[in-house]
């Protein structure tokens, strides 16, 4: 049976270097991790599962992994998991990434070093190197992916339908007259904008529109570039007469910005955003969106993740949980 020190010589390292690659990813230049992993790859060969190790040894931590922890978008998914976790003798850490994948490995090697027991997965790629020849569920820790799906089959994932829930959203803008309407969208990067991309284009071509590039901005959810999107929106010679943000937080950054410009909302154009956060129903004029299950969410993770904790392999489930259109006054009907 091939071991540790068969995978060093064949790599031209050393065994300590080897076992770096396979515990501590972060601590090994992207070369070597590259080398280790293909003879890795080549030989079939798996250490004692990590996932079987860490449950061994508990620290009651989890790792919630998230690309931005301020957004008011995770508070009630964050404070949904945590209560759970409490309930169930765990801590809640908190990851915050800054999109850095950097950070991403890093804090997802925790699990080996025993500091935390599963991890919640909140970023769009995977911080683990695996090899497509054995079980995804032996590779990792306990682990669900959730809102940003990661293109990996065998995850146990959480989400909305996006492209359904922004395809929503403007059929709801086209059934009140609008055809200009603009998009303010997020990181491109991201399969959730570009699933909330797909589903504009969608009901733009079920309807007989045409698409316009010139009608879509992005915007990264920063509210600044989002303001910057609006006044470029705006100042075409045919402006949109409604504008589709691809959050809400963007969405209050549109509303400010066109009322500093003196325009009136609905009146002159109406506003949209999207996740429903606390905010979008005490802004003015309160904001239309569409409502991400926040709670819901961040209970579903933790139904999907007590079961590994527990010692059950992950099952590769994939939960799409409902959304839903809020309607309130920054929309309205098409100006004539």
């Amino acid at each position: 049976m091939i071991g540790i020190k068969d995978i060093a010589k064949e790599a031209n390292v050393s065994p300590a270097t080897v076992s770096r690659v396979l515990r501590h990813p972060e601590l090994v230049t992207e070369a070597t991790r590259k080398i280790v992993m293909e003879t890795v790859k080549k030989y079939g060969y798996t250490p004692n599962s990590l996932g079987v190790s860490l449950r061994k040894s508990k620290s009651n931590n989890l790792m919630a992994i998230i690309p931005d922890v301020i957004s008011s978008f995770n508070y009630p998914v964050i404070r949904a998991i945590e209560n759970i976790a409490l309930e169930n003798g765990y801590n809640l850490l908190l990851g915050d990434t800054q999109e850095m994948e950097s950070r991403e490995r890093s804090f997802a090697a925790m699990v080996s070093t025993r500091q935390v027991d599963g991890i919640l997965l909140f970023c769009s790629r995977l911080p683990f190197d695996i090899n497509n020849e054995i079980p995804l569920a032996d590779q990792l820790p306990p682990l669900v992916n959730a809102c940003e799906d990661i293109p990996l089959a065998g995850l146990d994932k959480i989400n909305i339908d996006n492209a359904a829930a922004a395809e929503d959203a403007i059929n709801y803008l086209i059934s009140l007259g609008h055809k200009r309407i603009a998009v303010i969208a997020g990181n491109m990067s991201v399969p959730s904008t570009f699933s909330r991309m797909e589903g504009y284009k969608r009901a733009l071509k079920a309807s007989g529109i045409a698409y316009e590039e010139e009608l879509v901005t992005i915007a990264d959810y920063s509210q600044k570039k989002a303001e910057i999107a609006t006044r470029e929106l705006m100042s075409l010679a045919n402006r949109p007469t409604a504008i589709f943000n691809f959050s809400d937080e963007m969405g209050f950054s549109c509303i400010s910005t066109l009322l500093k410009m003196g325009y009136n909302i609905p009146d002159d154009v109406s506003v949209m955003g999207f996740d429903n956060i606390s905010a979008s129903e005490y802004c003015y004029p309160a904001l239309t969106t569409i409502a991400q299950p926040l709670t819901e969410i961040g209970i579903a993770c933790m139904e999907l993740l007590l079961p590994q904790l527990n010692g059950e392999k992950m099952q590769g489930v994939e939960r799409i949980l409902p959304h839903k259109l809020i309607v309130r006054q920054s929309t309205g009907p098409v100006p004539v």
